[in-house]
């Protein structure tokens, strides 16, 4: 039994898959953040690891490197949870937002593995295979998949391809969407529709546009020179100011830190952004949309509106919000 738990095991190795597996025993696991593991991720080697709870110490598997052994760090009653992240931190191992961004898929149950009862790990690693498919969305190339059989999941380049195609503007580039759509099994974008009636272009006239004016200033006069006329003018004029106008454009930085609901919200919408930001940075100004009507809902929010936001996302802070509203109403 020793031999078969509390280890990473190999699945399957493909060119574009990696499948790794683990049964981890639940005797005397504590839990980390309200679970029995924690996510741990190192951007250098592209490691995935997994941080379980045991007693006096905290063991870190690598769920990428099978035969690597685990790190482990002794702890005590008064040891939080913080100084044990930032001591994995020194390895390069930080805890994880997303697993789809980074090419990995998991899945973790709880399993009875020859009469014990485990925590069984399953990860899968596409990241070669997402880069590549990235690749040919943004360059809108579908001959650099062509060959590729091995299946990508969807949720790991639905939004990617979701982005680019929003901006897709050619109907050659469209032909190209198809092709990739149909390997990745995603909804087939339909091509833009083409004028097919022959313009006759009538030549326009040119127009005799007189050059430009020639203004010269000497101290309060201006000597205006007119070629057309050949005529010399001399008159006198007051002085003008020029008011320089500032440039308005506020940085991406802006947007992502000072910017309120309202400005990043219209900042977002317009054609022009999606066109002049990049994924992740239209991914972070998204995200940061989300959390400040998030934060407007749970302070103006009503007690219905609520109720309605919380059916559709199942937020935890919209249920204690709630729970406070209808305890304000029962008191009054």
């Amino acid at each position: 039994m020793e031999d078969e738990v509390n280890q990473v095991t190999v699945v399957n190795y493909t060119s574009y898959k990696k499948h790794h597996r683990a049964y981890f025993t639940r005797d005397g696991l504590l839990p980390i953040y309200r679970k029995k593991y924690l996510y741990l991720y190192k951007k250098k080697s592209n490691d995935l690891a997994i941080l379980l709870h045991r007693k006096n110490k905290y063991l870190l598997y690598s769920m990428s490197k099978p035969n690597e052994e685990p790190y482990k760090m002794k702890v005590t009653s008064k040891t939080t949870l913080s100084q044990v992240l930032k001591g994995f931190a020194k390895h390069g191992y930080v805890p994880i937002s997303s697993l789809a961004n980074r090419g990995y898929v998991s899945s973790v149950s709880y399993k009875k593995y020859k009469g014990f009862k485990t925590l069984l790990v399953e990860t899968k690693k596409y990241s070669h295979l997402q880069k590549l498919y990235r690749n040919a969305i943004k360059s809108y190339n579908a001959r650099k998949v062509r060959y590729i059989k091995t299946k990508l999941p969807k949720q790991l380049i639905r939004n990617y391809y979701q982005f680019y195609k929003k901006r897709a503007t050619s109907r050659k580039q469209f032909v190209q969407l198809q092709s990739i759509a149909k390997k990745l099994g995603l909804p087939i974008p339909s091509l833009p529709q083409q004028n097919t009636k022959n313009k006759i272009k009538i030549p326009k006239k040119k127009k005799i546009v007189p050059k430009k004016i020639i203004v010269k200033k000497i101290k309060q006069k201006e000597v205006v020179i007119e070629e057309n006329d050949m005529e010399i003018k001399s008159t006198i004029l007051p002085s003008k100011t020029i008011v320089k106008h500032k440039n308005t454009t506020k940085p991406f930085s802006y947007y992502l830190n000072k910017a309120s609901l309202y400005e990043l919200s219209c900042y977002i919408s317009t054609t022009k952004t999606k066109a002049s930001l990049s994924y992740t940075e239209y991914t972070k100004l998204t995200r940061k949309l989300d959390r400040l009507k998030e934060e407007k809902l749970l302070s103006y929010g009503t007690l219905e509106e609520l109720i309605s936001a919380y059916k559709i996302d199942k937020n935890p802070k919209y249920k204690k919000r709630i729970m406070s509203l209808m305890k304000d109403k029962q008191t009054q």
